[in-house]
């Protein structure tokens, strides 16, 4: 696979910060080193999908698409980073949303009418992403209107993770039945497809999945202590190197495995890795990273974006909701998505401090 000739990065970026180099080149070699780690934290994800059927499999995609997020945002919080987390939680969000979900509708709709899949998990995402939309509102509002200037973060993440628990109950459980893009296909079926695509075994994937897991953790170490040096040196701010740096490189694994996934027509897991991703760090990720900040970091992280975030957030949501909700696609909807992505980022690069 050509993407792991990346690995290179992994010593490149330990002998740069052993050597104290210039920190841009910590930062985009400890970037790139994580790059091919996602993408082995993919494969070994995919590989246990076939075995779960497209629902948990997507679920499960989504779950290890959002661990080196989570991981570099734990070290950011650790060095007091709390714009940056914030950032790249903006990032993260409008990435899977606008890049994530366009790349895969574009380049899997190459070739092809319309792309279908799973209306009712695709809706039922839309929708936990609009409440946690409100519940990134929320905050601000309270805290520039209210004279005691209330926090209200907290709480609000409580809400979230809750509702996100909940979802997890209406998906697996109450009503799976919903979310069921095809029959149950036999085991020996499941076997056969992943011998055919040389995929791995459940318990080498597993393997494979802890391993790159602590890679990442060193990696997201080395990234996060050359963020800020970085962008000043590249005369970027602190937000938009969160929001467009960090996001891409802590969601390379959410990326790469929704086009791929689109590339073979199976639009079911892109869909769920990509808007399930977004989901899941805002009900989840964001909720996990505002309790742990009580242990870690100088002070609670808390959920005050500034104005342009929330807009960029609640844009992103809009626009995936109006275009995915009816099932199908097509690769120009790609490039409408593609194209609004764009705009927020040169936005955000022209958004003073």
């Amino acid at each position: 696979m050509k993407l792991n000739l990346l690995l290179f990065f992994i010593p490149a970026a330990w002998c740069l910060d052993w050597l104290e180099a210039d920190p841009t080149l910590i930062f985009v070699c400890s970037g790139l080193a994580i790059v091919p780690l996602a993408g082995l934290l993919g494969k070994a994800t995919e590989s246990i999908a076939v075995f779960t059927g497209p629902t948990l499999g997507g679920l499960l995609a989504a779950t290890m698409g959002n661990a080196p997020e989570l991981i570099i945002s734990l070290f950011a919080l650790k060095a007091g980073l709390h714009d940056v987390v914030k950032a790249a939680i903006t990032g993260s969000i409008i990435g899977n949303l606008l890049l994530g979900v366009g790349l895969a509708i574009f380049l899997g709709g190459l070739g092809r009418e319309k792309l279908k899949f799973n209306r009712t998990s695709t809706g039922m995402s839309s929708g936990l992403l609009m409440l946690a939309s409100v519940g990134l509102i929320v905050p601000a509002i309270s805290y520039f209107t209210s004279e005691q200037k209330t926090e209200l973060s907290t709480e609000i993440a409580v809400v979230l993770f809750v509702a996100y628990l909940l979802s997890l109950v209406f998906t697996l459980k109450t009503h799976k039945h919903l979310f069921l893009a095809e029959a149950a296909k036999p085991a020996d079926k499941h076997i056969a497809k992943a011998v055919e695509e040389k995929l791995w075994g459940k318990k080498q994937a597993i393997g494979i999945l802890v391993v790159v897991s602590v890679g990442i953790a060193f990696m997201s170490e080395t990234l996060t202590g050359a963020i800020e040096p970085a962008a000043e040196s590249l005369h970027f701010t602190p937000i938009f190197a969160g929001v467009i740096f960090l996001a891409f490189f802590g969601n390379a694994s959410d990326l790469i495995n929704a086009v791929r996934f689109a590339r073979k027509d199976q639009m079911e897991l892109s869909m769920g890795i990509a808007v399930g991703a977004s989901t899941q760090l805002v009900m989840f990720v964001v909720p996990v990273l505002v309790f742990t900040s009580y242990f870690v970091g100088p002070k609670p992280l808390d959920l005050l974006f500034v104005p342009f975030e929330v807009a960029a957030i609640v844009i992103a949501v809009l626009i995936n909701r109006s275009l995915t909700t009816d099932g199908e696609s097509h690769w120009m909807e790609g490039v409408m998505l593609l194209g609004v992505y764009l705009i927020l980022a040169i936005g955000f690069f022209f958004l003073p401090v």
